[in-house]
């Protein structure tokens, strides 16, 4: 028995492994090109504020949060944050960032399909984690302690599954959303040439790294999703 709890744990250590690879990633390109100058001559806010203007984005204002890699935009408040590493930066890895950002609100403005699956998922799946949770932890204590095997536990452990299949799910709708904002990105900044074939490369690898951590999430949700399944499998066994 307990060396099933022992593979369970073992099975969700690949994602973890790549979680970390992918942190380390994202760490090492970003610092290495925030020592690189775009020739531009340009903030990384000052390119956001330039490709958002040059699609009638004026709506859309760019602002400075705290943080380090604490970018985003907010399709609600109609605002692009950038981070206290990027927002006065003329690095090559501010400026990807930044257009990635911007790759965001083109997605928003034209209505890109992908991101509309993930905007309707995200609430259902919060919403699902916050009240089903109480109900997944019930559900282990009805069948491993009380009732083992009994209906009422099962239902709750089906709640469980739902919670990390919906995490799948959510993650499934963000990776070609983020993988579509960074190729806009690359695709924006040579067209305007705000960056030369050079610092593009440059950029793309920052942003390659960045898209490796929206993988990682991904498969730590599947093996999540997996490690339950085989615990709801194996009190079922034990019915």
């Amino acid at each position: 028995m307990y060396f099933q709890y022992y593979l369970m744990g073992i099975i969700l250590l690949p994602g973890l492994i790549l979680a970390t690879i992918a942190q380390i990633k994202v760490s090492k390109s970003f610092s290495a090109f925030s020592k690189v100058t775009a020739s531009c001559g340009k903030t990384a806010a000052e390119v956001a504020r330039m490709l958002l203007d040059q699609k009638g984005l004026n709506d859309i204002s760019v602002i400075k949060t705290n943080g380090h890699l604490t970018d985003y935009y907010d399709s609600k408040k109609k605002v692009i944050a950038l981070s206290s590493s990027v927002y006065n930066s003329s690095s090559i890895a501010a400026i990807g960032v930044a257009a990635h950002e911007v790759g965001h609100a083109y997605q928003y403005a034209e209505k890109y399909v992908p991101i509309k699956i993930r905007q309707a998922v995200i609430p259902i799946a919060n919403f699902a984690s916050t009240m089903l949770w109480p109900l997944v932890v019930l559900g282990l204590i009805f069948n491993f302690a009380v009732f083992p095997g009994n209906i009422v536990g099962d239902v709750l452990l089906w709640c469980g599954i739902a919670v990390f299949g919906l995490s799948v799910l959510v993650n499934l709708a963000t990776l070609p959303v983020e993988y579509n904002a960074s190729n806009r990105a690359i695709k924006t900044l040579q067209l305007t040439n705000t960056l030369t074939q050079e610092e593009l490369n440059g950029a793309k690898q920052v942003l390659k790294s960045a898209a490796l951590t929206y993988f990682a999430s991904l498969v730590i949700s599947m093996l999540n999703l997996l490690r339950f399944l085989l615990v709801f499998a194996r009190f079922r066994s034990d019915d």
